[in-house]
């Protein structure tokens, strides 16, 4: 099976008006995919040709002959006709095997974007799809392509930010690309013109419970306790069900100090940290730091605390107590 193709190049091949006549678009990373459609139906389809040339199917209402029939007629008063039909993956498979003889010979004016958030590679539509190339997997970003997103979608929106503005915003969002974007909207939004720095971030995001609960993975990592508490009450305050969501950040924190600590114990950089997490070496090298304050002992009896607090959490106890004491234990 073919690799397929990248978001990157629909872009560009978007922009130069030159998008193929079929696409399946899958994987992950929704907001990406969302993002991608609306740069096609703003670039490739004329405004005032939209009406009658722009049309959404759905897989869980719409039947294969009438998406064949529509993708098979010329376009009215344009170059080209633009298909758009989510929720592929809830055709019957006797619904996506009326799709193969359009697939084998696709109308060149159209073109035609299967979205599927949960394709199966098993059936023959996908086969054929990805053997044709048509494939476009939209991946969640690693820690390293972070950035450079940051800067480029931040020059698109017209906001100037630092690269080190970029690399804190990542540390106290993630990489969940929504909730970066609407943090870059947000900064905009307050700042304008202005260009962005480090200080301007951390105005924007003191108050954030996304802050929050990354400045506490920070303070447990230090195992600097006070901190911690301090950190952990005002987080259950502003989030009453989030419990859970601290085990799972813990867990992920844990297992990223485990790893680096087990890469340099083993001889290696902070090169090779950044490579076994996949992370940029800015990254790597504060939780390197972070490691030090542990053993791997320590790391490996706090991923069986840990266990145990989710059992705990799971079966009905007072989450505020589970939490604070798992802390402390930690």
């Amino acid at each position: 099976m073919k690799e397929g193709i990248s978001p990157e190049l629909i872009l560009k091949q978007c922009r130069d008006g030159r998008l193929s006549s079929l696409y399946l678009f899958h994987g992950p990373c929704e907001f990406l995919i969302e993002k991608t459609l609306d740069s096609i139906r703003k670039e490739f389809m004329p405004e005032a040709a939209k009406d009658f040339n722009l049309h959404v199917f759905y897989g869980d209402s719409s039947s294969p002959g009438e998406i064949i029939e529509t993708a098979s007629s010329l376009p009215f008063l344009s170059e080209n006709r633009l298909i758009i039909v989510r929720r592929a993956d809830n055709f019957t498979t006797e619904g996506l095997e009326a799709f193969i003889p359009y697939l084998e010979n696709p109308v060149e004016s159209t073109c035609l974007i299967f979205v599927s958030s949960k394709p199966n590679f098993n059936k023959r539509f996908y086969k054929k799809i990805m053997e044709f190339g048509h494939g476009v997997n939209f991946k969640e970003l690693d820690d390293r392509a972070v950035v450079p997103w940051l800067k480029k979608t931040a020059k698109e929106i017209g906001l100037s930010i630092d690269a080190m503005a970029c690399i804190h915003l990542q540390e106290i969002v993630g990489n969940q690309l929504r909730e970066l974007y609407s943090e870059l909207e947000k900064l905009y939004l307050r700042y304008g013109d202005k260009r962005v720095g480090v200080e301007e971030v951390k105005e924007l995001a003191i108050f954030s419970r996304s802050f929050t609960v990354f400045e506490l993975m920070d303070e447990i990592s230090l195992r600097r306790k006070p901190e911690s508490l301090s950190v952990l009450k005002r987080f259950m305050e502003e989030e009453k069900d989030g419990a859970l969501r601290i085990l799972g950040m813990l867990n992920r924190q844990i297992g990223l100090l485990l790893t680096a600590k087990s890469v340099i114990s083993g001889g290696g950089q902070v090169s090779d940290v950044a490579r076994k997490l996949k992370m940029a070496p800015f990254f790597a090298k504060k939780v390197l730091n972070q490691s030090s304050n542990w053993t791997l002992s320590d790391l490996e009896r706090s991923l069986g605390l840990l266990y145990k607090a989710d059992g705990l959490l799971k079966s009905g106890s007072d989450a505020s107590v589970v939490i604070e004491n798992t802390l402390l234990s930690l």
